[in-house]
């Protein structure tokens, strides 16, 4: 029984992912889990009791999967700005993954305070990967600095995602290059 709640869990949130990937939180709706699933509404109810809660779960789910991608990039770098891009360049090569679009989904405005607070949370620790480099680098605010990179990132993110007239090759490199060497070019 235990096993098969966990197999019905695992499909609602791997219909979940599709509908954010397909449509964003608008797309996410019980009756469309229900339906994706094969499940009864009520069903989809005794999972989750809301539509955030659903998002927050993928969130505790997906976050750190996508997390360790980029902690991997970013081990494999030899230098400081090579992890710098690293953080960059791996953040922006998993916006077409379906993981990455329910964690993009999730700065959602209908999320309570509680699952927002955990989402940042996760967030600050891949801020935190990059605070290092940026004073490895002789950043004197590396924090601040680490902050802005990811507004940065964030930017990029959903440049790629609106499928902005820039391919997204050019969206990286200059995102890449606003890390590296700010607004110099």
């Amino acid at each position: 029984m235990a096993e098969h709640r966990t197999m019905q869990r695992g499909a609602l949130l791997d219909a979940a992912r599709s509908l954010l990937s397909e449509g964003g939180t608008e797309a996410l709706t019980f009756p469309a889990l229900a339906e994706r699933t094969g499940l009864a509404r009520s069903s989809v109810y005794e999972y989750f009791r809301s539509r955030a809660a659903v998002v927050e779960e993928l969130c505790a789910v997906d976050f750190p999967v996508w997390a360790a991608e980029v902690e991997n990039a970013m081990a494999r770098a030899e230098t400081p700005a090579g992890r710098v891009e690293a953080y960059v360049r791996s953040q922006l090569d998993l916006v077409g993954d379906r993981r990455h679009r329910a964690v993009v989904a999730i700065s959602a405005s209908e999320l309570d305070a509680a699952a927002r607070e955990k989402i940042r949370a996760a967030h600050g620790g891949l801020v935190t990967m990059i605070v290092e480099a940026l004073a490895e680098l002789g950043h004197e605010q590396p924090r601040l600095a680490a902050m802005m990179l990811q507004g940065v990132v964030d930017a990029a993110v959903r440049r790629i995602e609106l499928g902005a007239a820039e391919e997204p090759g050019v969206i990286a490199e200059t995102a890449v290059a606003m890390a590296l060497r700010g607004v110099q070019g």
